[in-house]
């Protein structure tokens, strides 16, 4: 078995953020900040904030994380628009009251919307952006063959649907109830799982010599799990994303090259 190994890129995409952030504070006096909300405390969501947290400390970007109730939400959202050293926002998901979420995303400057989720979004969304980069840094080709995408959800489904099929690809999305998923799924050549669903996707679904990455993130027994089933990590013909350090490192790197795109374009407006 093949291993796309995630953190190793993201390592490499850190080192050139963390030269690009310099020359952004000594050369242009800008100092990055990506601010992140969230409404509710769940556990897994705490995660993934340390994480940006940590990374952003490890590239010199500031990460202030608002910790809001849901009748604050919009509000705070209309002050980071205003606030002119704030160059990226994030909506973390899912919120405490999710009949939101569609109203915050819309509402994050599109300039700064650095999750790429709104319609009006400037940005590539960072999950897509990161699993385009883990492919082609194993050399993955993506012309010609048969993609299948299992999930249609906004975060990561919907949007590197939008992204491939834009540029050609040929792509067929699934979701749970898909009638026939199954069959389906061993036609292809490429399979990306985001459905958030422990054990969806088993060996018999997948053919010999097939590239699979799992951008799922469930809880399960109080640890992250994806979609991708034991035994197809038993096979060693397949070439698969690790259950650890796969597209999860890439995506937050993702995340804040477009901080770092967000910060570069207020240099180009002030000149």
């Amino acid at each position: 078995m093949k291993v796309l190994n995630g953190s190793e890129l993201a390592a490499y995409v850190k080192e050139r953020q963390a030269r690009q952030v310099r020359a952004l504070k000594q050369a242009d006096g800008i100092n990055p900040k990506l601010a992140i909300i969230q409404t509710t405390d769940d556990p897994v969501i705490a995660t993934y904030v340390r994480m940006k947290q940590r990374y952003g400390a490890d590239i010199l970007v500031d990460v202030d994380v608002h910790a809001v109730s849901s009748e604050a939400l919009f509000d705070t959202i209309r002050h980071l628009n205003e606030d002119i050293s704030v160059q990226g926002i994030i909506i973390q998901l899912p919120l405490a009251d999710t009949s939101q979420t569609d109203q915050a995303v819309s509402m994050v400057a599109p300039e700064k919307d650095v999750d790429g989720l709104g319609e009006k979004a400037l940005l590539t969304p960072a999950t897509p952006m990161a699993i385009d980069w883990l492919l082609a840094g194993y050399n993955v080709q993506l012309a010609d063959k048969k993609i299948a995408i299992v999930g249609k959800g906004r975060l990561v489904g919907a949007p590197l649907a939008k992204l491939w099929r834009d540029g050609g690809r040929d792509v067929m999305v699934y979701d749970q109830s898909s009638l026939d998923m199954a069959n389906s799924l061993k036609q292809a050549d490429i399979i990306v799982t985001a459905a958030g669903s422990p054990g969806l996707i088993t060996s018999k679904m997948i053919k010999p010599g097939a590239v699979v990455v799992d951008a799922a993130t469930s809880a399960e027994h109080g640890k992250i799990v994806g979609d991708i089933a034991e035994d197809v990590r038993e096979r060693d013909d397949l070439v698969l994303t690790p259950e650890k350090g796969g597209v999860g490192p890439l995506t937050v790197a993702a995340l804040f090259d477009n901080v770092i795109r967000s910060a570069r374009r207020l240099t180009e407006t002030k000149a």
